[in-house]
């Protein structure tokens, strides 16, 4: 089908719940990828933060097809080696100490909720469940994580939201401090705001939150949806800030393209969620683990994730060397950056530079967010700047 005879299939029969972008992708590889009416594009956006290892990859797609053969699915009823596997390399790479297994990040944070909400309610009884989330944090689309998401504009329509949520400024350990008291059980946080402009946490900061949380006896709850597996340059990013959390969401990038999530617990919480207290009928099923397998294989390797630290700077000192006046500001780490521009020439900036063959993201109100896939080469990376350069340069 062309564009249009897609389109028109597209509002015939799929909810209106995206602002899509004008074009119809077909086929990748590697950081590459092409739309159904044949025009190329250099891949800074990896399906937000999801094909890590890029399109087409043939360690992927090798695994899943041998995983295929032998089982796709059999239930949480069974065990199965795929799950093993990536819940011990998980373990053993971070020094947390169990694993649950669901299918997105949203669905990884209510896990982390009610884990946070159960550890209080066995060692305290009721009356102990609220949970202090930052202000510009995203925390994912159900009802509850909604609530959770401390931006006041993703609290509409589906009312009643669930309840038990306070919010606190970020960066400002007086105000965390503030939105403690007796009910709370949990502080939840992202180390880098993702969805909220690519805005890293202060290291400072985020070590007073963890010794405030071991002070009152809370659980430090690190959503990593969007910054783990590899992409700010460790396996997570809580890695590099020196922390040890009770609790790790991920999802995005775990399965490369496939739909996956877990929760990491600490040996502190790992036995509070038991038999009947969660579950999920895909989590952690043989081909989706399969795929994460050949993920982490490649992630965890120590000179792949210094490749993407290095991609990362690279990135950011070619833009900053644009000189250009529409580049306010370069932040993030790893491969999740983030451009600030004028808010009000942000829309028009996207829109050229994806009418020249390169794709990117936004983020807050004017930020460009790139989240290129991490195996993304140095000759992508060079004809995508030299579009970048020629859009902010004009």
């Amino acid at each position: 089908m062309t564009y249009h005879e897609m389109k028109e299939q597209e509002n015939r029969y799929v909810m209106n719940t995206y602002g899509r972008f004008d074009i119809a992708l077909d086929h990748g590889r590697g950081a590459q990828l092409w739309d159904v009416e044949g025009k190329r594009y250099i891949d800074l956006t990896s399906g937000i933060g999801v094909c890590c290892l890029g399109y087409d990859n043939d360690k992927m797609i090798d695994a899943m097809t041998q995983q295929a053969h032998k089982l796709i699915h059999v239930s949480n009823l069974f065990t199965t080696e795929p799950m093993i596997q990536v819940a011990k390399t998980l373990c053993t790479q971070t020094g947390m100490s169990k694993v649950f297994f669901s299918n997105s990040g949203a669905e990884s944070n209510e896990g982390m909720i009610k884990l946070a909400r159960k550890y209080s309610f066995d060692k305290y009884g009721e009356g102990r469940a609220q949970i202090v989330t930052l202000y510009n944090s995203f925390h994912g689309r159900t009802v509850t994580t909604l609530k959770a998401t401390g931006q006041e504009k993703f609290h509409q329509y589906f009312f009643p939201f669930t309840e038990g949520f306070a919010y606190a400024n970020a960066n400002d350990i007086a105000s965390v401090k503030a939105a403690v008291n007796e009910h709370t059980c949990a502080i939840m946080m992202e180390l880098i705001q993702g969805e909220g402009g690519v805005l890293p946490l202060d290291p400072d900061f985020v070590r007073q939150v963890e010794a405030l949380c071991r002070e009152k006896d809370l659980l430090l709850l690190i959503d990593e949806v969007q910054t783990g597996i590899g992409r700010t340059g460790s396996l997570f990013c809580f890695q590099q800030y020196g922390i040890k959390p009770d609790a790790v969401s991920m999802a995005k990038g775990l399965g490369g393209g496939v739909p996956i999530g877990a929760i990491m617990a600490a040996d502190t919480c790992d036995t509070v969620l038991g038999p009947g207290t969660h579950a999920t009928t895909f989590g952690g099923t043989p081909l989706i683990c399969a795929a994460a397998n050949a993920v982490l294989a490649e992630v965890t390797n120590p000179e792949f994730l210094a490749s993407v630290t290095q991609k990362g700077e690279y990135l950011k000192e070619k833009i900053l060397g644009f000189g250009s006046d529409k580049v306010k500001g370069v932040r993030g780490m790893g491969l999740m950056i983030g451009i600030a521009v004028d808010a009000k020439e942000r829309a028009a900036l996207v829109k050229e530079i994806m009418d020249a063959g390169v794709l990117v993201l936004t983020a807050g109100t004017n930020v460009i967010r790139l989240l290129p896939p991490l195996s993304i080469s140095y000759e992508e990376m060079d004809e995508a700047l030299a579009v970048m350069q020629k859009v902010f340069c004009k």
